[in-house]
Formats: C-alpha cells, sequence, structure tokens
C-alpha cells in the first residue's frame, strides 16, 4: 500500500464555529454546551445527547439533519457518514478538499465532543457476552480517531474532565495548536486502551491464552513524586479490573502513597489474602516486596504481634496486611512502629481515632479481599518487550500433597508446612520459610542460592529468639517450605540444622532421590506439592 504524503498546515489558532457532541458520560455535557452556545457555537448531537441538550432548552442539531439519513439499527448506524467524516477530516487549506466539501454539502465540523460506550465498565460488573458485545463503540471510536488525525483543525475531546480548559482556551473563540495536540495525543491514548479492553475480553471469553497481539491498557490515577527512586518518573494507571487492593482501595488518612508503597502494599495484600477470615485473623508485614513475618492468630493483635516477632528490624518502616476489620487494639499496638502504610478490608472508628494521632500514616481500606484463586494477567516489561502471564493463583489446599520420606508429618506438622508454603508463595526466589504454629520463624528471600536462603532464614530467627528473650528460634520443631525443588541435599540439610522437622517443596529435581534419602536420614517428613511458586 503506497504512503500517502501530503503537507498539512497547522495554523496557531482555529477559529470554533460548530461542535459535535456525542457523549455516553453526560456529566457537565449540558453546562458545556450552554457555554459553547453563550459563544455562538453551532450545536450538532446524535441520540441520548441530543435529547439531553434539547431538553435543557438549547438549540442543537440532530446528526441526522447533517446526514440525510435517521439512526438505525437501534442507533448502531448513525454518524459513519461522509458528511460528518468530511467535516472532522477536511483539510480547511486544501483546495481539492474544500472543493469536495462544496461539491457535497459538507459542513465543517470544528470541535468534537465524544466518549464512548461504557464497555470497561460493564465487563468489570460480569456483563453476559451479548450485553458486553453491544456496549462495544464503533462510532465513537471512529470520530475521536478522526477528528485526532485533523487536529491541525479539529479539537477533539474525550474526558469531561478537559471540559473547563477547553472553555479557557475559548476566551477568544479559538483553540492553540497545542492544546490541539495535547487533546489528539489524550484521545488515541483513549481508543487504544478502550481497544486494549476489549481485545482483552475477547481472549478471555474465548480461552485464548496468548493472543498473537496483546495491548494492556489503563487510566491515570495518579501520577507521583518519583519512581522507585528520585530520578524516575513515575505514575499510577488503573485498568478497571474491580478486584480488591490497592488499586481500588479508599485511602483514609496519610500522604500519597509512593511508588514503592504500592508496590509493597499490592504484595502484601495479596499474601494476606492467601488466609481467609473464617480461618482466623491474619496478618501480613512486608518490606521491599518480602515478607517479614506473617502469622495468624486467636485475635487480630495476636496476629499482628506473632507476624512482628518474626523479625521485627526489618518490619522498621514497613507494610502491614490484615485480612479482617482492623480494631482499635490492634491499631494502638500497630503506632508503636514506624509503619508506611496499613491495609486492611474494614476498619472501624476505634481504630481510625488512633491511627488519626499518626497523620503521615497511610491508611487504606479495601471493603473486601481479593480471591487468590481468580485468574488474571501479570505482566513486566523487558527490553523490546512484554513479558505476559497468567496469575499465580495456586492453592496449597487444592494440591495432591505426596508424602515421599517414610515418616509422614504430623498432623500440626502438616498445617504448618501448608502454611509455610502460603508464604513462599509470595517470597522472592529463591525462597526458604519455616513456619511453626501459624507464625513464620524465618524466612529467607530472593538469594542467588537456595542454600543462603535456609541459611539466613535460620540467622534471622536466631535473632528474632534473641530480641523476644527465647532459649531456642522457633525454627526448632518447624516445618520449612522451598518454593522450588531443592535440587542438592544441602539445603535441606541447612533447614535441618536449624531445626527443621518437616520439608515441604516442588520436587522434580533429577536428585530428588538424594534429597529424599537426607531426610530419612535424619527422621524428617517430606512431602511434595507437585506446584512450583517462582517470583522474580
Amino acid at each position: 500500500m503506497a504512503v500517502v504524503s501530503k503537507k498539512i498546515p497547522a495554523p496557531d489558532h482555529v477559529a470554533v464555529k460548530t461542535a459535535l457532541l456525542s457523549v455516553s458520560d453526560k456529566a457537565g455535557v449540558v453546562e458545556l454546551a450552554k457555554a459553547l452556545t453563550a459563544k455562538g457555537v453551532r450545536l450538532l448531537s446524535t441520540g441520548g445527547t441530543h435529547k439531553a441538550l434539547a431538553d435543557a432548552g438549547l438549540a442543537v442539531t440532530d446528526v441526522s439533519e447533517v446526514t440525510g439519513f435517521p439512526e438505525i439499527m437501534d442507533g448502531r448506524v448513525k454518524t459513519l457518514h461522509p458528511s460528518v467524516h468530511g467535516g472532522l477530516l477536511a483539510i480547511r487549506d486544501d483546495a481539492e478538499h474544500v472543493e469536495a466539501m462544496k461539491a457535497h454539502g459538507i459542513g465543517a465540523i470544528d470541535l468534537a465532543v465524544i466518549n464512548l460506550y461504557p464497555f470497561e465498565e460493564v465487563r468489570a460488573k460480569g456483563g453476559d457476552y451479548p450485553t458486553t458485545v453491544e456496549n462495544i463503540d464503533i462510532g465513537g471510536p471512529a470520530m475521536i480517531r478522526a477528528s485526532a488525525k485533523n487536529h491541525a483543525y479539529v479539537t477533539v475531546i474525550t474526558d469531561p474532565d478537559d471540559y473547563p480548559a477547553l472553555l479557557s482556551e475559548l476566551a477568544d473563540g479559538t483553540t492553540s495548536y497545542s492544546f490541539r495536540q495535547h487533546m489528539a495525543a489524550k484521545a488515541y491514548a483513549r481508543t487504544a486502551a478502550y481497544d486494549a479492553a476489549i481485545s482483552n475480553w475477547f481472549a478471555e471469553a474465548l480461552g485464548i491464552a496468548m493472543p498473537k497481539h496483546r495491548a494492556l491498557g489503563g487510566t491515570l490515577k495518579e501520577e507521583m513524586r518519583y519512581g522507585e527512586n528520585p530520578h524516575q518518573k513515575a505514575a499510577f494507571y488503573v485498568t478497571g479490573e474491580k478486584r480488591p487492593g490497592v488499586a481500588t482501595a479508599m485511602l483514609l488518612q496519610g500522604k500519597q502513597l509512593s511508588y514503592n508503597n504500592i508496590n509493597d502494599t499490592d504484595a502484601a495484600f495479596e499474601l494476606v489474602a492467601e488466609f481467609l477470615p473464617e480461618n482466623g485473623p491474619a496478618c501480613a508485614i512486608i518490606k521491599h516486596a518480602n515478607p517479614c513475618g506473617v502469622a495468624v492468630g486467636t485475635s487480630l493483635v495476636e496476629a499482628y504481634q506473632r507476624a512482628l516477632a518474626c523479625d521485627p528490624v526489618s518490619a522498621f518502616g514497613g507494610i502491614i496486611a490484615l485480612n479482617s476489620r482492623l480494631d482499635g487494639e490492634t491499631a494502638g499496638e500497630i503506632v508503636k512502629l514506624f509503619t508506611e502504610v496499613i491495609i486492611a478490608p474494614e476498619v472501624d472508628e476505634a481504630a481510625r481515632a488512633v491511627i488519626a494521632s499518626k497523620p503521615n500514616l497511610r491508611l487504606l481500606v479495601t471493603g473486601a479481599l481479593p480471591d487468590p484463586r481468580t485468574p488474571g494477567l501479570a505482566a513486566k516489561t523487558v527490553s523490546g518487550g512484554l513479558l505476559v502471564q497468567t496469575r499465580d493463583n495456586g492453592m496449597v489446599e487444592d494440591l495432591e500433597l505426596k508424602v515421599v520420606t517414610k515418616r509422614a508429618p504430623t498432623a500440626q506438622e502438616l498445617e504448618d508446612m501448608k502454611f509455610a508454603f502460603k508464604v513462599a508463595k509470595h517470597v522472592k526466589s529463591n525462597a526458604v520459610v519455616y513456619a511453626k504454629d501459624g507464625q513464620t520463624a524465618g524466612i529467607g528471600a530472593g538469594q542467588m542460592s537456595r542454600v543462603d536462603s535456609a541459611r539466613i532464614a535460620g540467622l534471622k530467627a536466631e535473632e528474632a529468639a534473641k530480641a523476644m528473650g527465647l532459649a531456642e528460634p522457633l525454627t526448632k520443631g518447624s516445618a520449612v517450605a522451598s518454593e522450588a525443588f531443592l535440587p542438592f541435599a544441602d539445603g535441606l540439610l541447612s533447614a535441618i540444622a536449624a531445626g527443621a522437622t518437616a520439608v515441604i517443596q516442588p520436587g522434580g529435581s533429577m536428585r530428588d532421590a538424594e534429597v529424599i534419602a537426607a531426610a530419612d536420614a535424619a527422621g524428617v517428613a517430606m512431602v511434595f506439592t507437585g506446584m512450583r511458586h517462582f517470583r522474580h
């Protein structure tokens, strides 16, 4: 296909004489239309927008009068017409274009105010297939893209938040080229995110795990002071997924969340959600996306205290995630330690009053816990590419655990194994987690050698024991979890040296027999899960 080349002049200021308004979100559109009318702008409109403007007493022309063709097919076809798209796409200073407009009676459209059918909202609410398809906008994106392409002459507005800026621009009845450029860029970003939502919905609905083309879109929630480091720019975009968590939470108090806060808070809440509130209160304390301590308890305050006991030093300046309503007693304990963020499904008034004494402490409430089993996508960028995978929604409760040693675990060891494996799923690889009686005893994270992770976790346990005045670390008589198979017996031997009596790991190493033999020689129980939980 030949490349079209045409020099398009870009006048600095363009008068707005005719505006086309066609919006799904009608917030502020009547007020905008009144302001435009006061400036002498002729109004064109469609369907429900036309009715809203006419009911407000405004002089507005229906697009069907311009096209000479009525809306048909339940409104599916109304603006897909040369009289509309010619008015949007015509180059005003091109003689051929001007002649074509005269020959076909096409009037110029200088301003297009358009937003789209609420596809994302319908999808998020779980609309059925026909309803979701019906909320795929066709005419809207076509007009937006046409207007944005011709931004040398046409101003396109896709966001009601930009109505005040538009009216400010129109103080003298014109818009500047710079403004039209920025609105065009925003318009293409909007249609790109819209099409991404549609394509991803189709892939999900049809069971296409990895489509040939993958687009991910989001809406700016907030810009941040900086990213991971002060020299990096950053912003938080939300996808529209209604999963309870940091993206959908309400900030009840505290400073704006930083880039690192959001990353760590997401890690914390996804981890604590592994522990269902009906099975008891749970707390996870996170630092740099890794857990410092995780515990369950007979009360929330006990769960917090037990989680903190695992590594009280690293917990300083961390993120605290809770699986149930935050109460005043627990809040009173939490504020004794410097904490960046608390996130919980609910918060009572007593807790809010306590936390108010720490105005910089961010307090987030989500309304619910995310379901760990819910499918979804996880993505990260690499140079020149995008890595996309399904969410790690494997649950140890759903696995068939295989006892591979001569000694089977006791009932308590089995519970501790499952607890440790749940936590290990959320620890950066290589991960080793010791647990005892519903409490992490030591966590080794992110080491190049699994042996080092086991040793570090043991050292953490010894330090915690000294801090608590215990005679021996909690790793004595604990269960230990490895999120991936133990490739050699050395990692197991390090865990046994720390006091572990039971081991849970995926299995699958070429040296499984060697590792099993080492466990048997030490009288240690071992189970295989058959599922790995790498996290990089």
